[in-house]
């Protein structure tokens, strides 16, 4: 059962590579709607402080270079979050608040983000187009 359950997320990460080039049908304008009040910069700051870098690629943020997770440049043009939620806000922050509720098991860890943090973290990857 374990092998399954690698051998999905697997896939899952191996798909969203493969569709992280596509266009979402919504603007970068239509999404900041639906984050109202969020702070991008904020956002940026927070990457630091949660310690995204150390696993994930992440364009603009200092010593945000690691090779554990998924790169992600280009984020606010990709269609799936974690290769299986349509990307969305409210995937997006449920995603970030957490992942394991999401996709139990997946790599990314639980890291006890507020609502508030997850919409600004949102809000900075989808400047990343």
């Amino acid at each position: 059962m374990a092998g399954r359950n690698s051998s999905q997320i697997a896939a899952g990460v191996f798909l969203a590579a493969i569709l992280s080039g596509c266009e979402p049908d919504q603007s970068q304008h239509d999404i900041v709607q639906q984050l109202p009040g969020a702070d991008a910069t904020r956002g940026a700051s927070l990457i630091v402080s949660y310690g995204c870098g150390s696993c994930h690629f992440v364009p603009g943020v200092n010593n945000a270079d690691g090779i554990v997770g998924p790169p992600l440049n280009g984020f606010g043009r990709r269609v799936y979050v974690a290769g299986m939620l349509r990307n969305t806000p409210d995937n997006l922050v449920s995603w970030i608040e957490n992942p394991q509720a999401v996709v139990p098991g997946n790599a990314m860890p639980n890291m006890d983000v507020s609502d508030r943090d997850a919409q600004d973290i949102a809000a900075y990857l989808y400047t990343l187009r």
